[in-house]
């Protein structure tokens, strides 16, 4: 049911897409991946294995699995979320279903940085908030426009005011969440210090 994978890229201030609900308080890295495909040489499987054990449970009942799922984006989920193991691989797996922001009570801190860090900014809202929108989802879709800069969310029928941090707000808006873009923006600096150290402009006469 994953989307085609489509990787953020440096600065960035809009999110649109279609919400899905994961309902429960202390989902752990371990239910959005399980340890099996850690031995992953790369990231770009997991998606189609995110909550694999959670889904064979329920037999294509997950959320990740329902038709009316199909193609959203945006995930909304209860508190704790990403808890237990540091893995990267959690916030890979999701993000290459096609998860591009996560609105939730509150988040597990090494997730939600490995979540900045490939670029799925991380929202809260009250707990009150998630539930009313959690059941809303139950009936129908829910369609976000997500302004980063002005830490909204909109659809026709409401505006949530959500809570980012702001160190984590302004990496978006400038691209420096991007470590790569932002490198490869200043190759010529990068050359320079290079040529700048003794360990790496050594005389090469002397191999």
């Amino acid at each position: 049911m994953s989307i085609k994978f489509s990787p953020p890229i440096g600065k960035f201030s809009r999110i649109n897409g279609k919400c899905i609900s994961l309902v429960g308080d202390d989902i752990d890295t371990d239910r959005i991946i399980p340890a099996r495909f850690l031995k992953c040489i790369d990231f770009d499987s997991l998606g189609k294995y995110v909550f694999d054990d959670d889904r064979k449970t329920l037999k294509g009942n997950h959320p990740f699995d329902l038709e009316t799922n199909k193609g959203s984006s945006i995930l909304v989920v209860n508190s704790n979320f990403g808890c237990g193991s540091s893995r990267e691989h959690a916030p890979q797996a999701l993000m290459r279903w096609g998860i591009k922001a996560i609105i939730g009570e509150s988040f597990a801190d090494i997730f939600y940085s490995n979540c900045i860090a490939i670029g799925i900014p991380c929202f809260t809202l009250p707990k009150e908030s998630i539930k009313k929108i959690q059941q809303y989802l139950d009936i129908k879709n829910l369609f976000l426009e997500i302004d980063l800069s002005e830490s909204t969310a909109k659809a026709e029928e409401l505006k949530l005011n959500l809570e980012i941090k702001e160190t984590s707000k302004k990496m978006f808006l400038s691209g420096e969440w991007d470590a790569t873009s932002t490198l490869l923006e200043h190759v010529s600096l990068i050359e320079k210090k290079m040529n700048e150290l003794p360990y790496v402009n050594f005389n090469k006469d002397c191999l």
